[in-house]
């Protein structure tokens, strides 16, 4: 009986071991993808990888001048006509520079009437003293600083006139200055971000995030990168279509606008594992010709073009 306990154990230790490790084994799965990839419906195809864009491509906005944000008038997925203020910048200090020009203009005003009067003045003692002078009652001498006094009167109401113009031309500058903080669309858009708010400091000039984008809402652009190893399968006239990434059967038909006549590096990147990101890049230009179709700018879509170039030809040896 002894001599049987062992061996029975043991097989049961090992029947125990094989059923744990049986059933803790993980079972293969098929796993279905989401949604299908995009397959190309051309017998030739180039594939490629677009990026959405509006037809006008970003338009940067900044400040032209450096002020603290007073109103922000818009916000992300506004539309806005040419001219529509976007915001305004804070102008206290301009208009009160403004104030003090323009009581620079009325003293200059005043300066201009006291001018005149003083050369009317000058020129009445001059036609006396000429007068006087064909009858001899006065000296030569005396005539002559008659005469330069009018000079200097002219003179003296030359410069205030002249203090006038500048004090005009200085309302004008803060005049403009006060109108260029309000920043304007530059052309009808729509507004594709903000990352500006009330209160806060706005740089002038080109800053590295900008103020605001906005971009042309339709018809959206798609910019293709073809590898160059592909650039000569592409022809303008070829027929192209893009797929919605996540959902192939979401697809519209493209247009072309144009080729960008300078091979760029690469700079849109898919992810995938087997992706390139030494590879210089021939970037097509196309209209999207569907336009109900949920696309947003800036996201990425699957492109197939036709392939309607003919072979390459082997150089003989």
């Amino acid at each position: 009986m002894k001599r049987l306990l062992l061996p029975a154990i043991a097989t049961f230790a090992i029947a125990w071991a094989i059923f744990s490790i049986a059933r803790t084994h993980p079972r293969p799965q098929n796993a279905e993808p989401p949604s299908p990839p995009p397959a190309t419906t051309f017998s030739d195809s180039v594939a490629a990888v677009g990026l959405l864009e509006a037809s006008t491509e970003k338009i940067a906005i900044g400040a032209p001048l450096a002020g603290v944000v007073e109103k922000v008038f818009v916000q992300a997925g506004d539309t806005v006509p040419t001219g529509a203020p976007l915001f305004t910048l804070e102008t206290r200090h301009l208009r009160a520079t403004l104030g003090v020009r323009q009581a620079a203009l009325a003293t200059a005003r005043a300066h201009v009437q006291t001018a005149e009067t003083e050369l009317a003045d000058a020129q009445d003692q001059l036609t006396r003293s000429q007068r006087l002078g064909s009858e001899k009652v006065i000296s030569t001498d005396e005539l002559m600083r008659k005469k330069f006094t009018v000079q200097t009167a002219e003179a003296r109401l030359s410069e205030a006139r002249a203090e006038i113009a500048t004090a005009s031309a200085q309302i004008a500058e803060t005049e403009t200055e006060i109108e260029r903080s309000t920043v304007r669309a530059p052309l009808a858009a729509q507004v594709l971000q903000v990352k500006v708010r009330a209160g806060e400091f706005a740089p002038a000039g080109q800053t590295a995030e900008p103020l605001l984008l906005l971009g042309g809402a339709r018809p959206l652009h798609v910019r293709v990168d073809v590898d160059e190893h592909e650039g000569w399968r592409v022809r303008a006239e070829a027929l192209a279509m893009a797929h919605v990434r996540g959902n192939a059967a979401l697809k519209t038909p493209l247009k072309f606008v144009r080729f960008e006549p300078m091979v760029v590096p690469k700079k849109s990147l898919t992810g995938a594992s087997t992706e390139r990101v030494d590879t210089r890049v021939l970037q097509v230009i196309y209209a999207v010709v569907d336009d109900q179709l949920p696309l947003f700018v800036g996201q990425q879509m699957d492109i197939f073009i036709e392939d309607s170039a003919p072979p390459a030809k082997t150089a003989a040896r």
